[in-house]
């Protein structure tokens, strides 16, 4: 645990310099669009957090290389080869995007090639569904279920990033739950070695969040922008197969982990989907408003999740806090449902399903009540065109 601590401290504070150095550079060659009519924020705000993300990722993977306790995760290297090299290709057509606003097709077809990468060059694919002993037999169909799997929960965590702190701070959280189901799995499943590809992909992530959110907070002074969701999106993905879709379906057996049987065999499955719900849901949603008006499923809009949330009457901060909420208390409870059957505590799952429903139904009472009601703006008028720099 001692080295998983330190790579997410290591990764926070290599991706807090970075971040400083981008919003600096970007500040200085004016690398920042203009203001878009979906926007919530004012002023043009540079949007290359991502680079930093990435960097400071890529330094935490460079330093595991030369970290003995580290060493499983790089056998065979062509997977950590694969991850990085597909990482370096999401950041690119990210910057591209932030910049120039490419064509959502061509974004597209790079994320696609992006997973190819990973579940062809690196060998990282869904073999197995740990539900009873189901096994994907066809190599071609395990490829395929991963490239889509990726690419979706890729646009998810994209599709969400629309106010000051929301994907960093929902990553964050979600990232923060998995590492510690990831972590406890391992250790369950009697693996002679706690250090895997997917507690480790977990951690710099929670470290590359960590690291960016200050500067990402409101007021934001740097977004992270396509390059920055996109990537987190993928590595989360990633993280997810690595665990879940390469696990023994007997590792799940109820007399060896001395779980229920329903519990042992659907809390692979919830737990990675429960801590990117919200993204899932608000790409769903997008997706089928989209097409129902006869448009491209990527075509952008004023409707996502956080601009309802806006609409009701929540400031900006109050809709991110209430976005972490929702993310923490889903997860959570998820999470507690397998310890508590993992530990045998009285009812074993039930405190989780009751720590959820007490949550939720908190969370429901606070999303309707918004702070205030107020009727905002479709679109700023005149926005200051260049950004101030705190002195």
């Amino acid at each position: 645990m001692k080295q998983y601590l330190f790579t997410i401290i290591l990764t926070a504070a290599i991706t807090f310099v970075l971040t400083w150095a981008v919003w600096k550079l970007s500040l200085r060659f004016k690398l920042y669009p203009g203001i878009r009519e979906r926007d919530v924020h004012t002023t043009p705000t540079p949007r290359l957090g991502g680079v930093a993300i990435f960097l400071g990722i890529a330094a935490a993977m460079g330093f595991s290389a030369v970290n003995p306790f580290f060493q499983t995760i790089w056998m065979p290297p062509q997977t950590m080869w694969s991850i990085l090299v597909a990482a370096l290709l999401i950041v690119v057509i990210g910057v591209v995007d932030d910049l120039w606003d490419l064509d959502w097709m061509i974004k597209l077809g790079a994320q696609f090639l992006a997973a190819g990468i990973l579940t062809i060059g690196g060998g990282l694919q869904i073999l197995s569904l740990p539900v009873g002993d189901l096994l994907v037999f066809s190599s071609w169909l395990s490829i395929t279920i991963t490239i889509f799997a990726i690419v979706v929960v890729m646009n998810a965590v994209n599709f969400i990033d629309g106010l000051d702190g929301l994907v960093a701070g929902v990553c964050l959280i979600a990232n923060g739950v998995f590492f510690a189901y990831s972590y406890i799995f391992t250790r369950d499943s009697g693996a002679s070695s706690y250090f895997n590809l997917s507690t480790f992909l977990a951690a710099v992530l929670i470290g590359g969040c960590l690291g960016f959110l200050p500067w990402n907070w409101s007021p934001a002074k740097l977004f992270m922008g396509d390059s920055g969701a996109l990537v987190i999106g993928l590595l989360m993905a990633t993280s997810a197969v690595a665990l879940t879709g390469r696990m023994d379906p007997s590792a799940l057996d109820p007399e060896r982990l001395g779980r229920s049987q329903l519990l042992g065999a659907f809390i692979p499955i919830l737990l990675p989907l429960m801590v990117v719900l919200l993204p899932l849901l608000d790409f769903g949603l997008a997706v089928l408003r989209r097409m129902h008006a006869g448009k491209s499923p990527f075509s952008p809009d004023r409707k996502h999740l956080h601009h309802r949330m806006l609409d009701l009457g929540h400031r900006d901060r109050d809709a991110v806090l209430i976005f972490y909420a929702w993310t923490a208390v889903i997860s959570l409870a998820v999470l507690l449902m397998y310890v508590g059957a993992r530990e045998d505590w009285p009812g074993q799952y039930l405190p989780g399903v009751a720590f959820g429903v007490v949550g939720v139904a908190a969370c429901l009472v606070i999303t309707l009540n918004p702070t205030r009601r107020r009727a905002r703006p479709a679109a700023p008028a005149e926005p200051d065109p260049t950004p101030v720099e705190p002195s």
